[in-house]
């Protein structure tokens, strides 16, 4: 069976390579008359061209009926369909796990009650850690970067979307070019920051050729991202450092910092990746509510809600 196989694909392959042996050889017959028109060679050659024509129009039929006869493939599926989305290099603020997965089919789609409009109780009036307990995440790198800006800094940060691995970029007011450090914030509650966070910072600086480096959380560190931040130039700011530091600027600059924390819906998520408020969703089949992107379905971003 298999050498009969072989054989029958030997001759496909033969009746293949015909067509194009035929058109070969009846160009080469028919113009090398023309080409050779002064040569003894070309005259010797001129009774031969009727033949290479004939030649040529034999072969460009056979390849004809052979692409004709061949079963043409399906077409490809785009590159596109099997990618994966891109995964957002943001991490969600207080979220220590995903959301669940409530949207496998229609039935399971969420529905949008409303945003949740009460301010929490009560609204802090002075620094404490309760601040760092109800903003979320965006409102937490906009009091970093306040606070850097106050020090000095020009800054730079983008709002939602890939970072990089950089929330803020730090500038001397004398060279807005070259940055001097980058910052990374953590809006986490009840998970240590590793040390292998702090890794990824310090890969970004490498890479970026900055020499220091912020890591900045609402959290505190582990043991091990402690030592490592303290051997490779990582300045670590956890809640009790941001207290500290923020208990340094004058009232004015405190309020004004404050102003910043509490802005808005302070306490209502951001997307990470449309950089809008985040609303209130309820599954259809029951369960808990989460945070859900208000441009659901283009945008399927989540967040679980905080007890």
């Amino acid at each position: 069976m298999a050498r009969r196989e072989r054989s029958e694909s030997s001759k496909q392959r033969k009746r293949k390579e015909l067509a194009p042996k035929l058109i070969g050889l009846g160009l080469l017959l028919g113009l090398a008359p023309w080409f050779l028109s002064k040569s003894p060679i070309g005259a010797a050659l001129k009774p031969m061209a009727p033949f290479g024509w004939f030649f040529f129009v034999i072969g460009c039929a056979l390849l004809w009926w052979q692409n004709r006869a061949q079963p043409s493939k399906p077409a490809a599926a785009p590159a596109w369909a099997s990618e994966t989305p891109p995964k957002p290099q943001r991490e969600p603020s207080w979220a220590t796990e995903p959301a669940p997965s409530l949207y496998r089919n229609v039935e399971e789609m969420p529905v949008i009650t409303r945003p949740r409009s009460g301010r929490p109780e009560p609204t802090p009036q002075s620094w404490g850690s309760v601040v760092f307990e109800q903003i979320e995440w965006r409102r937490f790198e906009a009091l970093v970067e306040a606070l850097f800006a106050q020090a000095g800094f020009e800054t730079k940060s983008q709002s939602h979307g890939a970072d990089e691995g950089i929330d803020i970029w730090l500038y001397s007011r004398t060279n807005q070019v070259m940055p001097v450090s980058i910052v990374q914030c953590k809006h986490w509650q009840g998970k240590r920051v590793g040390v292998d966070k702090v890794r990824e910072l310090r890969g970004v600086m490498a890479a970026k050729g900055i020499g220091r480096g912020q890591f900045a959380t609402t959290s505190t560190f582990t043991d091990d991202a402690i030592a490592f931040a303290r051997d490779n130039a990582v300045n670590l700011l956890d809640v009790k450092a941001l207290l500290a530091l923020i208990a340094t600027r004058s009232q004015e600059q405190q309020q004004a910092l404050l102003a910043v924390a509490l802005e808005g819906d302070y306490w209502r998520p951001t997307c990470v990746n449309c950089g809008v408020k985040m609303v209130e969703r309820r599954p259809r089949t029951g369960g808990a509510t989460f945070w859900g992107c208000e441009g659901y379905p283009k945008c399927r971003t989540s967040m679980p809600m905080r007890g």
